[in-house]
């Protein structure tokens, strides 16, 4: 990463100093956050434009403002690509995150105080799956199913034997802490046998999913739903991929539904970081990000670390901390790990006792790794820099020793400024 912000240095000092502390800390700390990756050069020279500036409320060729022929012209690159990149008849590029892109479906598909039946957030959902504390569970009724108690996975049989009984009028698959692959063909035998929609949230898989890595959701759904970021490694921000007949709802549930002007710099971003994941070096990339999955699971387990369901599948992974350090909480683990440059998040696990703050566990994901270029020699490293630092109980001397190996590893292995 190479930014010296020299018009901004000399305009605001204040605000220049905080992302340069910021572009130090990712210079210095491995991310293991599942949800963060590490934007290309190009994506970030996209972001910081002009475009920034433009108003443009609406649509390609249908703007409310003047003066938007370039912004038409990126806007409907970023639509074209998205179609072609996963195979989709529509695609609206606008939703500021995904959770915006979820809320706008619901607002397309359903009539207030009808039911959304999604993934329980403690067992892997998303708060934008009917939580009811976000929109999702306030304005529409919700009910979730769960993982199985004993493999911590999904149960189709299930899953169909309680949509039957519960006939939601929009079935949600997808999760943001689910190691597993999802098995959208069968959330879509469901979805037809009920007589409901089905909305794939593919926000951490969907780079696997472009790259052929994991199963195709768009032949089975009604609404594709993902974020840029996350595995995909484009801009933060969502976008809807739809059928044909759904075009003119999904648009009006974005613009003016629940949106103003589209934030024209962040989309010619996610135009770039398309044309990026339509590179043959992308696969390469997202099959190191399974790889490099698959060896820290293998190498945690092989030093005594629990894994809930065994292992993954995909990107990520969660740890049970009570198969080592029983009386240390997900909250405590993260602070340590921190401290020694490993950043990762605190997570609940299915049928937790602790409360979802604490927690008895942490996510750990290997997509910004991957895009640093590490390997799988090195996640045989970092797994053991996890075991040390926790299995000590946060010894200061023994974070200050795995905190200068993760400075020297990152020095050898910087972030990235490259595409593919």
């Amino acid at each position: 990463m190479n930014n010296d912000n020299s018009v901004l240095k000399d305009a605001d000092p204040e605000v220049a100093s905080v992302i340069a502390a910021e572009q130090d800390r990712q210079s210095d700390t491995l991310e293991l956050i599942a949800s963060e990756n590490h934007v290309s050069g190009p994506v970030l020279e996209a972001l910081g434009t002009v475009l920034t500036d433009k108003y443009a409320e609406g649509y390609p060729g249908k703007r409310w403002y003047r003066g938007c022929d370039n912004v038409d012209s990126v806007e409907q690159i970023a639509i074209d690509r998205a179609k072609d990149l996963f195979g989709a008849e529509h695609a609206n590029v606008q939703p500021h995150s995904g959770t915006s892109a979820n809320i706008a479906v619901y607002m397309a598909a359903l009539q207030p105080g009808q039911k959304i039946m999604g993934m329980d957030l403690a067992h892997g959902g998303h708060l934008s799956h009917g939580r009811g504390n976000n929109l999702s569970g306030t304005y529409y009724k919700a009910v979730h199913y769960c993982v199985q108690k004993d493999t911590e996975m999904l149960d189709m049989d299930q899953v169909r034997q309680q949509a039957l009984a519960e006939r939601p009028d929009i079935l949600v698959c997808g999760a943001s802490a689910y190691p597993r692959t999802v098995d959208f063909e069968a959330f879509g035998s469901i979805a037809k046998e009920v007589g409901c929609l089905l909305l794939s949230d593919i926000a951490h898989i969907a780079g696997l999913v472009v790259a052929g890595l994991h199963p195709d959701p768009v032949p089975y759904s009604d609404f594709v739903t993902t974020t840029n970021h996350k595995t995909l490694r484009g801009p933060r921000g969502g976008i809807i991929l739809c059928k044909e007949q759904w075009t003119r709802k999904i648009d009006s549930a974005v613009f003016p539904g629940i949106q103003g002007g589209p934030l024209m710099h962040v989309i010619a971003a996610k135009a770039v970081a398309f044309a990026e994941a339509m590179h043959p070096g992308f696969k390469d990339y997202a099959q190191a990000i399974l790889d490099n999955a698959q060896t820290l699971a293998g190498e945690l387990r092989a030093l005594g670390w629990r894994l809930v369901t065994g292992g993954t599948d995909n990107h990520l992974m969660l740890v049970d901390l009570r198969s080592r350090t029983p009386d240390l909480t997900g909250h405590q683990a993260a602070i340590w790990l921190s401290e020694a440059h490993l950043v990762t998040n605190k997570n609940a696990i299915p049928f937790d006792t602790r409360t979802p703050f604490h927690g008895s566990g942490v996510r750990l994901g290997t997509p910004a790794l991957t895009s640093r270029g590490l390997r799988t020699e090195h996640m045989k490293l970092i797994a053991g820099w996890f075991d040390e630092i926790l299995t000590s109980g946060g010894d200061e001397k023994i974070i200050a020793k795995v905190r200068e190996s993760t400075r020297e590893l990152c020095g050898q292995y910087p972030v990235p400024n490259r595409s593919y």
